[in-house]
């Protein structure tokens, strides 16, 4: 069996999504599938009929401005392992709603045996964990979202 099969049944039974190994200017990426994300009709855009003015609509909810909020991702500053807390059994560093300030840390990417603290840029409330621990993220990759205050 070769090296690359070796590492695909790795890859397969393992949960990691990605593996990447490698030796001198050789590399190898393997990536598990992603599922396809079904498209539904709730996500298409309404649509005015051409030649409609907005006085022949009916004024609702769509036609008020939406301010979303600006959300900030804090992005990996390198590739390795993350992990949300410094150890198993610790709690992790932030939760969705944790209110984070800048330099806090948010969790820790191990690459090379050495793990890094990775710090908040920006002050917040974390409203999404992009990264899961224990999985490969990329460099530049999203690991939390935050909702600047």
């Amino acid at each position: 069996m070769s090296l690359i099969d070796r590492l695909g049944l790795l890859l397969e039974r393992s949960e990691l999504a990605e593996l990447e190994v490698q030796a001198g200017e050789t590399a190898i990426i393997l990536r598990k599938p992603q599922p396809a994300v079904p498209s539904d009709g709730a996500t298409a855009a309404a649509v005015a009929p051409p030649g409609a003015s907005p006085a022949h609509r009916r004024a609702g909810p769509a036609d008020q401005p939406a301010e979303a909020p600006a959300m900030h991702a804090v992005l990996a500053p390198l590739t390795g392992l993350f992990y949300a807390s410094p150890t198993p059994d610790s709690p992790p560093y932030v939760t969705v709603g944790s209110e984070i300030v800048v330099g806090q840390v948010i969790g820790l990417i191990e690459a090379m045996k050495l793990f890094n603290e990775i710090k908040s840029d920006v002050a917040g409330r974390v409203v999404r964990m992009a990264a899961e621990t224990g999985r490969l993220v990329k460099a530049k990759q999203p690991l939390i979202e935050v909702e600047p205050l």
